[in-house]
């Protein structure tokens, strides 16, 4: 993991290699939290969580917080060496869904979470998906979760120490450095 009490922000499109890769990074410490911020509301993403848990070690403490990540950090983040959140995408939208997609009204409980995480005593990983490269969505709601992602994967990128986005399973290091 580069750095103690580092941050690193991991991004990519779907099934780039992001969350392999931010595994890789939190299992070569023993002391693991995975924060998992999908809902399982539908068969397809109960398989896909259930791959995720499948794929983790068994050791680490998972946690199932779709909204509070502030709150996640301050209670959990003391008590281990990584905090491995997957992902900001899914956070968006849980939280856009509170809101009737007024992103901007998101963006006070945003600030808490980043907050929260200045103040993480411990190297914490993110996965987030990058979804400003495509083509401009057909509806508000989309148009809400594209600028929400892009504002929190800013906000997180800017604290970050490391920042790397996947394409095609390979690492591209934006910022910092990457030692997997």
């Amino acid at each position: 993991m580069p750095g103690a009490n580092s941050i690193t922000l991991i991004l990519g499109g779907a099934r780039s290699g992001k969350s392999r890769l931010a595994q890789k990074l939190a299992a070569t410490h023993s002391s693991v939290v995975f924060i998992a911020t999908a809902s399982p509301a539908d068969e397809e993403m109960r398989r896909k969580i259930a791959r995720h848990k499948a794929e983790r070690p068994s050791g680490w403490l998972t946690i199932e917080e779709q909204i509070s990540l502030d709150r996640v950090f301050r209670d959990h983040a003391p008590h281990f060496r990584v905090v491995l959140v997957d992902c900001l995408t899914l956070y968006a939208a849980n939280l856009l869904s509170t809101t009737n997609n007024d992103w901007e009204a998101v963006l006070p409980p945003v600030q808490s979470f980043c907050n929260a995480l200045r103040e993480a005593k411990c190297s914490v990983v993110f996965v987030s998906n990058e979804v400003g490269s495509g083509i401009v969505p057909e509806y508000p709601s989309g148009r809400a979760f594209r600028d929400l992602l892009g504002a929190i994967n800013q906000q997180v990128a800017a604290i970050a120490d490391n920042v790397v986005l996947m394409v095609a399973g390979l690492p591209l290091v934006l910022k910092g450095r990457l030692e997997a």
